[in-house]
């Protein structure tokens, strides 16, 4: 991974699609971390875009999860 790809600021509306996408993909499994991670801070945020971690840096990198997945996409050889 490059380091522009690290730093790069996540679109905020592409923030919050990834942010609800994988929420959708841990929920119910209570035994993942990842699971406790977004329940806690939806739980903390009371479901608020502008509460929740990924919201909390000002270029929308202040959840793991969400760099992880911008990255992974970033990354993905796009087809022709």
């Amino acid at each position: 991974m490059s380091v522009k790809t690290k730093t790069k600021a996540i679109p905020q509306e592409l923030a919050l699609a990834l942010c609800q996408e994988i929420r959708e993909e841990q929920h119910g499994k209570w035994w993942r971390w990842t699971a406790w991670w977004c329940w806690g801070c939806e739980k903390a945020s009371g479901g608020e875009p502008a509460k929740m971690c990924w919201h909390s840096h000002p270029e929308y990198r202040g959840c793991t999860q969400v760099n992880a997945r911008y990255a992974a996409r970033a990354l993905r050889p796009t087809s022709h």
